[in-house]
Formats: structure tokens, sequence, C-alpha cells
């Protein structure tokens, strides 16, 4: 089939989170099974790629506010894989994606109307007449709007449109003043079946209305956002639209996590073979500082220092855990509150704690080998990532029993990892508890480890259940409207 897949942000050219992960590796693995796959993506200030080539076509869209023109450039890195980037140096040619160091841009609804509509026009000048058109968050929500009430008629229009949803905390909200600026109908203005979301505009509400089937990025979490506690007031729409919707788990790079072969680790090892663990764990503490022949149990986490991560119950709960013969590692950036906090944990206990205020690839990889568990009390997590790194390198993760990890980690007594449900100070720290009496028994560690590292996380397993997604949908009338 083809398929033409719309995302805000691309790995390697362009990400801020896992959105941009998962768009530079499914569309990858639908090639791989012999899909026509075509990306449309912008090409931010920040994409310098010398391989990008003009396709000799370009876009003009006409909007209220003005003639938007720019050309189409292309780089095809994989057999049946294209990726089209979208110029346009008014809105793109700046510092940042979504916003600066004074905040988000104020025309984010006029730079991803662009890429929204832009995608669309791109396929019909480049003559791609796709099956499916799959887009990602509210950055593109308004291409299956545009796609039922602008394109009927057209081979475009007979399109099906997948929207998934990666977290439904941002959605695109602006004043309803933009609907004369980017020249949206008034009828498109409701409550009911349309973008109006508290007298305001909704882009990724939008989405959900007009798409012909949604997914979202872990099967619990797309239980979680049903319902009030999780829904961010979307959630009686989603419930409308349960019989076309579905939770499909990310994958993981496995060339890239891949303790066998990773070129940032000092040693490698598999499951059949963890003898480098130990001399990862051994460059991990003496990387950070730590005495590397110490027999404690090291604990660690990389993450963004965010309320959904639960930075605030770990360190509430850190220095009753540190009372026992524990290391801790952090690695990651934030909130100035969570950075500070975990530096004065470190100041507290010298002689146990290590933080570094700052990413690093070469460190995250180094951190997930040589750390015997990985901590992710997150309050929400759509999918998460690092508790299926920490499986595949045989560190144990500990995490919270929502959305994704609930999907990846497996607890109990034969299970690969530790999980808790209540988000709460004793519930994490009995959780750590746990941990240490697991890693008392070194062969039922030694048991989790392997049951982990067994465990199948590569998006060739996700991309078939995709596949496996649109392959009705082609049988089905497209919907006339929202």
């Amino acid at each position: 089939m083809k398929i033409l897949y719309v995302a805000s942000e691309v790995a390697p050219f362009s990400k801020t989170g896992g959105l941009g992960d998962v768009a530079g590796s499914l569309p990858v693995e639908l090639a791989a099974l012999g899909h026509e796959v075509k990306v449309v993506t912008p090409r931010y200030a920040s994409i310098k790629d010398a391989r990008l080539t003009p396709t000799g076509h370009h876009l003009e869209l006409r909007f209220p506010f003005g003639i938007e023109r720019g050309p189409i450039l292309s780089l095809s890195p994989a057999p049946n894989l294209e990726i089209l980037f979208l110029e346009n140096e008014h809105f793109y040619g700046r510092g940042g994606i979504y916003g600066d160091a004074w905040g988000e841009f104020g025309d984010n609804h006029r730079r991803f109307a662009y890429l929204s509509i832009g995608a669309l026009q791109a396929a019909q000048r480049l003559r791609f007449t796709p099956d499916i058109i799959h887009v990602n968050d509210w950055q593109t929500g308004l291409t299956p709007v545009a796609l039922r009430s602008g394109y009927r008629g057209t081979a475009l229009g007979q399109a099906r449109s997948v929207l998934t949803i990666h977290n439904l905390a941002y959605q695109g909200q602006f004043g309803k003043h933009i609907m004369e600026d980017l020249g949206l109908p008034w009828g498109l203005f409701t409550a009911e079946h349309g973008l109006e979301f508290y007298d305001a505009v909704n882009f990724l509400k939008g989405g959900i209305q007009f798409a012909d089937a949604l997914t979202t990025v872990s099967p619990t979490y797309a239980k979680e956002i049903q319902s009030p506690e999780g829904g961010f007031s979307l959630d009686g729409l989603l419930r409308r639209r349960q019989g076309v919707f579905t939770g499909i788990l990310n994958g993981i790079d496995v060339h890239e996590w891949n303790p066998e072969t990773d070129t940032y680790l000092p040693a490698h090892y598999g499951a059949h073979d963890l003898t480098g663990k130990a001399a990862c764990r051994r460059e991990l503490l003496r990387r950070f500082g730590l005495r590397e022949d110490t027999e404690a149990p090291v604990f660690a986490i990389i993450s963004r220092l965010a309320w959904q991560k639960g930075v605030d119950l770990l360190l509430e709960v850190m220095p009753q855990a540190l009372q026992a013969d524990i290391r801790f590692i952090a690695v990651g950036s934030g909130e100035g509150h969570y950075e500070d906090g975990l530096r004065a944990l470190q100041h507290h206990f010298p002689q146990q704690v290590r933080t570094f205020i700052g990413f690093d690839q070469e460190l995250s990889h180094l951190v997930e080998a040589g750390a015997d568990f990985f901590i992710m009390p997150s309050r929400y997590e759509p999918c998460g990532l690092n508790q299926m790194y920490s499986l595949r390198y045989g560190t144990v993760p500990i995490v919270r029993a929502t959305g994704g990890l609930a999907d990846t980690v497996e607890g109990g007594l034969d299970g690969d990892g530790i999980l808790f449900e209540a988000f709460h100070p004793s519930a994490l720290l009995a959780a750590l508890r746990r941990a240490q009496a697991l890693y008392a028994e070194p062969e039922r560690l030694l048991a989790f480890r392997h049951r982990g590292m067994g465990r199948d996380f590569s998006w060739a397993a996700s991309a078939r259940k995709y596949e496996r997604l649109f392959a009705p949908l082609l049988t089905e009338k497209p919907l006339l409207g929202g």
C-alpha cells in the first residue's frame, strides 16, 4: 500500500521527544515490509543535511493572512522510503521547533497549518496518491480535517486517515480568531463535530473528530485517556470513537540499543554472558566519581525533569532510601526546582549520589548498561522508552504501573521488573526495598535479567500491528465528516 506519513519532527533530523523517535523508525519498518512510504516534515533551520535535494516542486498555499510558498526537498534513506522536507524560511527558518527561550512561537497555528495542508498538496504535486495518510499529534491535526472538508471528489480524498496520539496533554489550543486567520469555515467551529473546545480551537480535537482511525502509543494509555482522570477533557470524545481507537506499543531501535554491539560501551555483553555488564558498571561508577569496587546496588534515572515524570515523588523518597547502602545516579534536565533538588540530594549524600544536569548520548547508554536498577516513577507515561532499553540491557526497571510502563514491564516473582501502583511515597519506597531484596539474591536477579533481555520490543513487531490496522481501512468508505 502507499502511505503518506506526516509528522512535525523526524529523528535524526529533528527531535524534542518520543514523537521524533517514532517518526524516524516506524516509516522505515513499514517500507521494509514492502509498502511505499513518503514522510512529510518541516525543514527546520537546524537541518543542515547536505543530502537533501530539490524535487523541482513547490508549495503555494493561500491563507487569508497571505500566500505562503516554499520548495519541497527530498531524501531517500532506504528502499521504498522518501522523506519530503517542506522548506519555508518564514515559518521554519528560525531557532527552535515549537518555540525558543521566550516561549512558544505565537504563529504556531500558521506554521503547522502549513505542514498539515502542505502535506496534502505535496502529495498532489508529486503525483503520489496514498491509500493511508498517517498523521501524528496536534501539529498535524488539521490534515484529516482538510482531507474530508476540501478534498472530496479528488483521488486524494479516497485515502483513509489515521491519527496517532503521542501525548494527549498537548492539544494545540488557540483562540477562535484563528478560524478567520486560516480561512477555516465557521461551520467547523462546533463542539459536537468540529474544532470548538471551550470557545477556542483545538487542533488535536479536530484530528480526533475527522480521522478514520485513531491510535495511541500503548494499550494501557488508550484506556487511561478515555477516563476523566487521564483524558484532559477529551475523554468523552475518545469514548465516543472507541470503536476505531486502539493502542499500539511503540518499538525501540534494536540496532542502536544493543549491548552486544553498542559502540558507547567499554565492554559488550548479552543474555548468554553478562560479564561485560560488570565492566560497564565499574566504568559508570568511575565516570561519576564513585567507588568502583562497591557491592551496593546502583539505581539510576535518565529523565526529562518534569511533573509528568514523577521527579517530585523521587526526591521525596530518596533521602529515606539512601539510609540503606545504595548508590543513585541521575541524568536529566528540565524544570529548575527539580534540577536544584537533585543537586541538593548529591550535596547531602556525597558518597552515594551523583547528578549530571543535561543530556549526553554516550552517558545515557553507559547508565543503561552499568546500572542495576532503573527508576521511572511517572504520574502518567503514554509509552516510555527507557524501560525497554533497560530490559534489553539487563537492568531491572522499577516503574509505576501506568501507560506503556504497565504494558512492557512484567512484575511478580517470575517477572522482569518491579511495579508499584499508587503514586505515593510509601509505594515507591516499598518498590525500592523490593529491588534491594532482589539484589541480595543473585540467582533470582539473573533470572529477571534473562527474562527482560529475551523480550522483543523491535519496531518490526510494532510495524506489523500498524499494517494489520491499515488493511481493513482500505475496504471501508471514508468518513464524510467528523
